[in-house]
């Protein structure tokens, strides 16, 4: 496999029917001078044209991470990221490491890392939607982050090692969760970390639940481990050390239906006469933070 032309590949993915028009929106919006705020919301001010920036924004729905604010325009997105962001902040420096954040999404959690000044911030995700919604907000950031069109399964062959990778909301949607945590060892220098998240449930027996076809009506969910079992996949993977460092349960404070988003969202997730199960029966969906480790050899 040979990672710069399946880079090059990808790059046409940005002409897709549905991307291309948007592409060209994007070209046409103006190049204004602004001042960034790194908070809770990312925020940019400036001499905008508010019309053409919030009709140009609801083109690019739906926004599942966030929030962002570009002039007047509020994208309220489907998920308060800064919920997790904030919960993890205390837990890493990323001050001159190279950074690396798979399945980034639009790139919310990288422009809140940018205050750190890390030497390097790559994010993977093979999407040319949440791309584009990257590049309109920083069109006016104007950041060096790297976005590449590229999955978890691209990061052993990449042309950088990192020293933190952070993977939020990615393993379960794995169906061989052990080789994954293989790769996210395989794109660390000869050491470093991986800030890792993943629903859960309780129990201390070494165990995962396999949902039969769907896991809070998402599809692609293939195993929800208890933390014994997760860490006994991280240790198979490679990892020496394994340490929880939050646990939550997901509830409408951090994700819920917008008007940036099409479709469902939580609450139609969940049992309406029981909100501690999903609709399928199951535990309702809560998350383990953890830091894995990988030390020199």
């Amino acid at each position: 496999m040979n990672i710069q032309e399946i880079i090059e590949e990808r790059k046409k993915w940005m002409g897709w029917k549905n991307i291309k028009p948007l592409r060209e929106a994007l070209a046409k919006l103006d190049d204004v001078e602004a001042q960034v705020e790194l908070g809770d919301v990312v925020k940019v001010t400036g001499a905008f044209d508010n019309d053409a920036i919030y009709e140009y924004a609801k083109q690019l729905m739906p926004w599942r991470k966030g929030p962002f604010k570009v002039g007047e325009t509020y994208i309220d997105s489907e998920w308060r990221s800064y919920v997790k962001y904030n919960l993890l902040r205390p837990h890493f420096n990323l001050e001159g490491k190279r950074v690396a954040d798979i399945g980034c999404n639009n790139g919310y959690y990288m422009f809140r890392m940018l205050e750190d000044a890390p030497q390097l911030l790559v994010g993977f995700d093979p999407s040319p939607l949440f791309k584009t919604q990257f590049d309109f907000i920083n069109k006016f950031v104007k950041s060096e982050i790297r976005y590449e069109l590229l999955g978890v399964e691209h990061l052993p062959l990449y042309e950088e090692k990192f020293d933190t990778i952070f993977c939020l909301g990615v393993l379960y949607h794995r169906s061989d969760p052990v080789a994954m945590l293989k790769q996210l060892y395989k794109g660390l220098d000869k050491e470093g970390e991986v800030i890792l998240d993943t629903f859960y449930i309780e129990g201390e027996s070494e165990m995962a639940l396999c949902p039969e076809s769907s896991y809070s009506k998402i599809p692609n969910i293939y195993f929800v481990p208890t933390i014994p079992a997760l860490k006994n996949w991280c240790l198979r993977a490679g990892f020496t050390q394994f340490e929880v460092l939050e646990t939550m349960v997901t509830d409408a404070t951090e994700q819920r239906k917008t008007e940036w988003i099409e479709g469902q969202s939580l609450e139609e997730f969940l049992d309406p006469e029981d909100s501690s199960k999903t609709v399928e029966g199951y535990p309702a969906p809560a998350r383990v933070y953890v830091r894995l480790t990988k030390e020199k050899k």
